[in-house]
């Protein structure tokens, strides 16, 4: 009945327009159904394959964290009416989720001491990339800085927005785990619409934003931050040092890891620059009754009806991780938000200063100040330390280069876990050893130091 709805005779014909080398020719390889007992059980046997964090500590960071989520993020974020809506069109029957999001807003606000704060933005590369259009639309000038200290991957996403916009994008070159201050300034021209660095950076290292503040300043350029909401508890907000534009990644606010996502975009400026914000802003006000009310209040340029005017065409919603994050927010508070990042704080620091006094291993950045990531230097390829790490049932952390390691150490790591990392490299550098009879394991000129 399909087929001959659409006007085609079998099956061969309506595949017909699809090149005979790209068909499959032999019938698929797939197993016999299970029923429902057999297939749960199958599912749990790949799961079990995963190396996930509630069995094995994870160091890895790098942008997405292994933060402690309170049950009361997954019991709200579970319920049908949040979980299964979508883009709240229609105000008069999505009065909860434009609460919720209206929630969100005034709780990031709060968060980055900034006075607007929007939602609907994907994650920290493509907000960054669009605090980047939104200054040069604010600015009139087609060229961006951004610091060297950026995420890799944050700077790719910006140079594929800007790539076909007639915007350059020039990055400010850094060896020393932080912004070369004269590097920003030597790039910073007439021409220059905004300054962008992440703080804490890539490496975990905190930037001097008050004097990159001053810097942008002097030439007219907006300055945008990209901000760990973690490290909010303990350092000054974006808005304490003159940010225009403060964009962050909200993982960490009750958002699970994922494999890499869904994430969650944060994306707040100061006040005079709200009509060029992308996404939406939510509301409040009275319905004809007099009783408070949410309202889709903003949603800036034609980004429904004449899109091809668009400076930005965001139009989705990610309701759902922004509501995790507000009931993260709600649930922690000020005093639990402080209390996170002491941890994060306290605990990085106890790895690094044990690490560091492991013999061939040494900070990479000794004199930056960090908030809960820093970087190693490894006597070998950080590859082959992950591999023997994993033996011993720990995820260790990026590679930042061939024999540069980052480590994540979040509130979750136990003294127990970082004890027993520190026990593991500490046992690579005796097997290196023993393997190549020398004293001094550092000195090992690339060769691998044992057999993984």
């Amino acid at each position: 009945m399909m087929l001959q709805a659409i006007g085609a005779t079998s099956v061969d014909e309506l595949f017909a327009p699809i090149p005979t080398e790209l068909q499959v020719a032999s019938d698929l390889d797939i197993p016999a159904a299970f029923d429902q007992i057999s297939l749960t059980k199958r599912y749990m046997e790949l799961a079990n394959r995963n190396a996930d964090s509630e069995r094995y500590p994870t160091f890895l960071g790098a942008g997405i964290y292994d933060h402690y989520v309170p049950p009361t993020v997954g019991a709200i974020t579970g319920r049908s009416e949040f979980y299964t809506s979508y883009t709240p069109y229609q105000p008069e029957v999505s009065q909860g989720t434009l609460q919720s999001i209206y929630e969100f807003q005034t709780l990031i606000a709060e968060l980055t001491g900034m006075e607007i704060a929007n939602a609907s933005m994907y994650d920290a590369s493509t907000g960054l990339a669009e605090a980047a259009i939104m200054a040069t639309d604010i600015r009139s000038r087609k060229r961006v800085v951004v610091v060297g200290t950026v995420h890799p991957t944050h700077i790719k996403v910006i140079q594929t927005y800007l790539r076909h916009m007639d915007v350059a994008l020039d990055i400010a070159p850094s060896s020393s785990g932080v912004a070369d201050l004269e590097a920003v300034e030597s790039l910073l021209t007439e021409e220059v619409a905004a300054v962008i660095v992440q703080h804490p950076n890539f490496y975990g290292n905190l930037e001097d934003m008050h004097e990159i503040r001053r810097i942008a300043s002097a030439r007219g350029a907006l300055l945008v931050s990209c901000f760990d909401p973690i490290s909010l508890g303990l350092i000054q907000p974006p808005g304490a040092y003159g940010v225009d534009i403060a964009v962050g990644e909200g993982q960490s606010l009750g958002c699970p890891m994922g494999f890499g996502g869904p994430l969650l975009g944060l994306f707040a400026c100061k006040h005079e620059y709200m009509r060029r914000l992308p996404g939406r802003i939510v509301g409040a006000t009275k319905d004809i009754e007099g009783k408070r009310a949410y309202v889709m209040t903003l949603r800036t340029r034609e980004q429904d009806i004449r899109r091809e005017r668009a400076t930005s065409n965001i139009c989705t919603n990610v309701a759902l991780c922004a509501l995790a994050a507000t009931v993260y927010l709600a649930t922690m508070g000020k005093q639990g938000m402080r209390r996170t990042a002491e941890l994060c704080l306290q605990k990085a620091h106890y790895a690094a200063g044990r690490i560091s006094q492991i013999p061939g291993f040494s900070l990479a950045y000794p004199a930056a100040r960090f908030f809960k990531e820093f970087s190693i230097v490894c006597p070998t390829d950080v590859a082959e330390i992950n591999a023997v790490l994993w033996q011993r049932g720990i995820i260790g952390g990026f590679a930042a280069g061939e024999r540069e390691m980052l480590l994540a150490v979040t509130e979750k790591r136990t003294r127990q876990e970082i004890d027993a990392l520190v026990d593991a490299l500490a046992s690579i550098m005796s097997t290196a050893h023993e393997r190549n009879g020398t004293a001094d394991a550092a000195s090992l000129s690339g060769r691998s130091a044992f057999a993984v």
